[in-house]
């Protein structure tokens, strides 16, 4: 599987360590940008005897040294959001080398709830009665899984996937954790559409010396989802990966999604314009003056107009 970690631009010359290995950041729960990190597990909402199980066996979820990713490099709240508008970069690693290289690392999907799992309180209800062991390591590893891998709904967009991190595997610096990633684990890294050309040249630098592909994000004319250039043709992303386009304008470069030699706008002609500005009705109205009247509702409704 590959992961995308999408950065802003300040970032890019900072998170290429010794040798082309990349420092990933990692921080605890309470210093994410959702205020509810943690809390989406069970209804709390119960009975004062429940609650108190649940405190003495479950207490506070520990605060494990987590990293998040997305699935996709091509989600444009992302690159708004964490890329700065466009302006940063993404880098994409191998979820297999990275496990080879750190077998201890925990990864999961983020899953997206509208509320509290109503399995969980059935689960509460359960250990509290049967006062089992087995019950209530089950109620503490549901809700551990629970607080880190699941969200409110409004944050399905990023297809967020998180890394937990054993604490023997980090580096400090400035008060701030990361794992190294070894650059064979980097498979390849992405500059944004609005990337200066300082961020761009660093980013082709950095990719010859760890000899992972060089993409540029671009903001097409087809889809409302970037593509991505390389040396060898433009790349799109399929759901899982970035592959090859099958066939691609001639002119502008745009993959395209059909067979073909030039994309529609590169296909559009002088010929095409014209025929387009002779039929427009809008030009009809205003040549005899009675545009603006349309536009304001003066002018007759009628298909004569």
């Amino acid at each position: 599987m590959k992961l995308y970690k999408y950065v802003r631009p300040h970032v890019v010359p900072k998170m290429f360590g010794v040798g082309g290995n990349v420092l990933v950041k990692c921080s605890t729960p309470d210093e994410f940008n959702d205020p509810y990190e943690l809390f989406l597990t069970l209804d709390f909402d119960i009975e004062p005897s429940l609650l108190a199980f649940y405190e003495d066996v479950v207490g506070r979820v520990v605060q494990a040294p987590t990293a998040c990713f997305s699935r996709s490099p091509d989600v444009v709240p992302m690159w708004a959001h964490y890329g700065s508008e466009g302006q940063g970069a993404v880098i994409e690693l191998d979820e297999d080398c990275l496990l080879s290289a750190h077998p201890e690392l925990e990864f999961g999907d983020v899953a997206y709830r509208e509320g509290p799992d109503p399995a969980l309180n059935n689960l509460l209800k359960w250990a509290a009665t049967t006062l089992k062991f087995r019950h209530s390591h089950a109620l503490q590893t549901a809700v551990l899984s629970a607080a880190y891998f699941t969200k409110a709904s409004p944050w399905s967009y990023e297809r967020e996937r998180r890394m937990v991190v054993p604490p023997e595997y980090l580096r400090s610096r400035r008060d701030r954790s990361f794992l190294v990633v070894d650059k064979a684990c980097i498979t390849g890294v992405i500059a944004g559409p609005q990337a200066s050309p300082q961020v761009r040249r660093t980013l082709r630098r950095r990719a010859g010396q760890i000899g992972c592909t060089y993409y540029q994000a671009v903001i097409g004319k087809l889809t409302p989802r970037p593509y991505f250039k390389t040396a060898a043709g433009p790349y799109t992303f399929d759901g899982e990966r970035l592959l090859s386009a099958r066939s691609a304008c001639e002119e502008c470069g745009e993959p395209l999604g059909r067979d073909g030699f030039r994309c529609s706008w590169c296909s559009m002609g002088d010929e095409e314009r014209e025929a387009a500005a002779a039929e427009n009705p809008l030009r009809l109205l205003a040549g005899v003056g009675l545009l603006e009247d349309y536009r304001s509702g003066a002018a007759p409704a009628s298909e004569d107009w």
